[in-house]
């Protein structure tokens, strides 16, 4: 997706999120569990950068205001990444592998410890969602591409087609979930969060990708390289 458009992507995205806001000013009906398995691992590729001094700022802030709220699924400082291509909902147990991962690592070999770079970091609201996104740098968008449809034709097809069963494939957001809120939309305080910030770029990032078993938010991270 050309620069142009994936900008144009995240603009309408908070737009709508904006304009579902001010139709609905309740949270609405708080969710019974997670958005994934806590508990449960997955293949997953991506990135994990070091943290600049202004994404050190937005994490720390983001982490206060979620304090003491039990709905509010905050980023840790910790685990901040940036998935390249997830492979699989979280499944396993922590020390179990998939039966195909010679396969999958036989894949990935032609994409693994190449950077990914992304650039012109930027929110994006989601409903219940605040998301960190930013621009690919060209040879990592192909790259992601090539992988899906290597993916799709190989062994793995069914559980990467039931990760992104509702997203196309691949995926043309290129962020980290910085907060997950267990209800159907975001209290007044994260709406003014946003709001405050929307306008606001945060760098970019870079680092070498990685093929991991992790669990949702990256902050128990296992090497598959």
């Amino acid at each position: 997706m050309p620069k142009t458009d994936l900008t144009s992507l995240y603009d309408e995205t908070s737009a709508r999120t904006l304009a579902l806001w001010r139709q609905a000013r309740s949270t609405g009906e708080a969710m019974e569990g997670d958005y994934y398995n806590k508990d449960k691992f997955a293949p997953a590729t991506g990135i994990q950068p070091p943290l600049s001094p202004a994404l050190r700022s937005l994490l720390t802030e983001v982490n206060a205001l979620a304090e003491g709220d039990p709905l509010a699924d905050a980023m840790p400082l910790d685990g901040l990444h940036f998935t390249f291509l997830a492979v699989t909902l979280p499944l396993y147990q922590r020390q179990q592998r998939p039966e195909n991962l010679a396969e999958l690592q036989t894949i990935w070999e032609a994409y693994r410890a190449k950077p990914t770079c992304i650039s012109e970091l930027q929110l994006v609201a989601l409903p219940g969602q605040l998301l960190l996104a930013g621009i690919p740098d060209k040879a990592s968008a192909a790259a992601r591409r090539e992988l899906a449809q290597r993916l799709l034709r190989s062994s793995w097809r069914d559980e990467i087609q039931a990760r992104y069963k509702n997203t196309p494939l691949p995926p043309p957001f290129w962020h980290s979930t910085l907060l997950r809120y267990r209800a159907a939309r975001l209290p007044e305080k994260w709406r003014a969060f946003f709001l405050s910030r929307q306008q606001a770029r945060y760098g970019m990032v870079s680092a070498p990708r990685q093929l991991v078993m992790t669990n949702y938010n990256w902050t128990q991270v296992e090497t598959l390289d």
